[in-house]
């Protein structure tokens, strides 16, 4: 959905803290950024595997899916927004996904097997659940209704290797926040407490291009000396 304001996207690499590819956007969201934003970035990086690192507000499986046919390497956490764990109910996570026979095992130790697809807003899901569940002992701690119903994305197993991935690193957010966070609080810092100076896309844009060079600009002049930036451009 669109905002009457402006949604300001930046990649920044690891390394540095330069920005290496920025956007402006009226979207009120994060969700659909992911996968342009990182392409943006590998173009100027051009490095294979790259690593992409994000906050829980760009998650998204398409988004992510995206990421993978563009050969670079999400690192988003999931978001944790399940009603059955708030009221204290078996919720997805407490269900293990069987790849070779395409089934789900739940809490009872019971299979939930696949039954239809379906598509919701464009995206294929798979529905399981199990016949035991009308007579399970535990039932109360599961669903309200007949049977509980699990729903599966067609390329889930995209999420399923990044979960993997993050399991093994301990420091995505920690990373995240050293590297994105630097950079927007100094471009707020020097722009104060005003918005944009300017109004409509073409012109919000190019306010913000300045900003990024400026920044840019400075951080490469505390990398490399005012000296080493003056012979770097000489040498283009």
């Amino acid at each position: 959905t669109a905002t009457v304001g402006y949604n300001v996207q930046t990649a920044v690499d690891t390394q540095h803290h330069l920005i290496v590819a920025h956007e402006v956007t009226n979207v009120g969201h994060d969700r659909t950024q992911l996968a342009s934003m990182a392409q943006q970035a590998n173009e100027v990086l051009r490095k294979e595997g790259l690593l992409v690192f994000a906050d829980r507000g760009y998650f998204s499986g398409p988004e992510i899916l995206a990421c993978e046919e563009l050969g670079v390497i999400p690192l988003v956490p999931k978001s944790l927004t399940s009603g059955n764990r708030a009221k204290g109910q078996f919720d997805k996570r407490d269900f293990r996904y069987l790849p070779e026979s395409d089934e789900f095992q739940c809490p009872a130790g019971e299979r939930a097997i696949w039954r239809m697809s379906v598509v919701e807003k464009g995206l294929v899901f798979n529905k399981y659940w199990s016949s035991a569940c009308p007579k399970c002992l535990i039932k109360s701690q599961c669903t309200t209704g007949v049977n509980r119903r699990i729903t599966r994305w067609e390329h889930e197993d995209t999420l399923d290797r990044m979960q993997q991935r993050l399991a093994t690193r301990r420091d995505t957010a920690r990373v995240r926040r050293r590297t994105v966070e630097h950079p927007f609080g100094t471009l707020k810092s020097w722009m104060g407490a005003t918005h944009f100076l300017t109004k409509t896309f073409p012109r919000v844009r190019a306010e913000m291009s300045l900003h990024v060079l400026a920044y840019n600009l400075k951080r490469v002049m505390n990398i490399m000396g005012i000296a080493g930036l003056k012979a770097a451009l000489n040498g283009l």
